[in-house]
């Protein structure tokens, strides 16, 4: 991690190894949603002190305690008590998920993928039957028809079509977590929420092998098309909204898609995907474990692991994701959240957006040490970025 901070164990749990701190920190984060339990964590972590120098010890550690639970969720379900099963499979796929994180693409970090998706769906299906679990149509790539999404409906309403908010995750997170942290915030208010993984995110990146683009209103169309289609969704009150590398999506799919009511940047990415990422890789150059990004982790999601050189290449495709010519495109009503101590992106991004975008009716809220959720995308505290945009959703509607 870069610069001076305030920052307590909370955030940097192992001091000097930024890239898992990071990590342990967003799955801490999903901690008030029920989806990790902060006993178990701290089992695996007090392990993982220990085992710093060891290649594989991050994802047997995790993936030990997800085996476990995995289990004790299997147990569950064939005694027909699915709700218990539903706690132990979410929990179990959290931790697979947290465990792949590190793992090389290839078939064992695929079929890590799997798992955790299977666990994650099994956990919120059973928790939460207000959720559906959806395809939404796709026609951008000539072999994946469809992106996958979860919907959950609204609650606490008697409207018959009620507002929708489109979340699409960032560069390393899933629709598992954003349907469960701004999902269930959105539905007590009366909304509905399509949380969807998008290319080069999640399971369209891991099961579909769909990687990341620039031109990310091919997702945001269909997204917008397949809610306005819904019953139970208000066409005219429809809002998209990105976290950390979410954040540039959002932004290009409000320039472009312009049926939607508004636009949300929980993060302001990117301005300059590729002078932020060569200083990533100029920094995990010099200390490996100095960057929250793993190495292979943007070459990835840029379709470049078989490529010799493919770290440049990526940077070379990395020079599409500029929000400079983009953000004068944005008309609809804006919000950008940022965090005043964001050591993964920096605060400049939020402000060149903010004053690039044309929109009559935008704003940008830098939340601090005392607002809570001072770190990058409010992985400290979700809740509180989560609250703030939500409100300025609700005062637009």
């Amino acid at each position: 991690m870069t610069g001076k901070t305030n920052n307590g164990p909370w955030i940097e749990h192992i001091p000097g190894n930024g890239l898992w701190s990071n990590a342990i920190l967003v799955t801490k984060g999903m901690a008030p949603y029920g989806a990790v339990a902060l006993g178990e964590i701290d089992q695996v972590c007090e392990k993982l002190r220990a085992r710093q120098t060891e290649p594989h010890a991050w994802w047997e550690e995790w993936g030990a305690m997800a085996a476990r639970l995995h289990k004790r969720a299997d147990a569950a379900e064939a005694a027909g008590h699915r709700m218990s099963a539903g706690n132990f499979y979410l929990r179990a796929g959290m931790y697979y998920f947290t465990a792949e994180r590190f793992i090389q693409p290839g078939p064992d970090k695929r079929e890590m993928g799997r798992i955790a998706i299977d666990c994650q769906t099994k956990g919120i299906l059973r928790r939460y039957p207000n959720v559906e679990r959806v395809e939404v149509p796709f026609a951008a790539d000539e072999k994946v028809n469809s992106l996958p999404a979860f919907f959950m409906k609204a609650l606490n309403t008697n409207a018959a079509r009620a507002p929708t908010i489109v979340v699409f995750n960032g560069m390393d997170n899933c629709k598992e977590m954003s349907v469960l942290f701004a999902g269930l915030e959105f539905a007590a208010r009366g909304w509905n929420t399509l949380a969807i993984d998008g290319p080069g995110q999640g399971e369209s990146l891991r099961l579909r092998e769909l990687y990341a683009r620039h031109d990310y209103e091919c997702a945001g169309t269909p997204a917008y098309d397949y809610v306005a289609a819904r019953a139970d969704v208000d066409p005219d009150r429809v809002f998209v909204m990105g976290y950390s590398f979410g954040g540039y999506y959002a932004s290009r799919v409000a320039a472009f898609e312009k049926r939607y009511r508004g636009g949300i940047a929980m993060s302001a990415l990117h301005w300059d995907l590729h002078g932020w990422q060569r200083d990533i890789k100029r920094r995990q150059d010099a200390d490996p474990k100095g960057t929250p990004q793993s190495a292979f982790h943007f070459r990835w999601i840029m379709a470049c692991m078989d490529d010799p050189d493919g770290a440049n290449t990526a940077l070379e495709k990395a020079k599409k994701f500029s929000l400079a010519e983009v953000a004068g495109n944005i008309t609809c009503p804006f919000i950008i959240v940022h965090a005043s101590e964001d050591t993964v992106v920096p605060l400049a991004n939020a402000h060149k957006l903010y004053e690039a975008v044309a929109s009559k009716d935008k704003h940008l809220k830098i939340l601090n040490a005392e607002d809570g959720g001072h770190y990058h995308a409010q992985a400290d505290n979700r809740q509180v970025g989560i609250d703030y945009l939500a409100d300025w959703i609700e005062d637009r509607l």
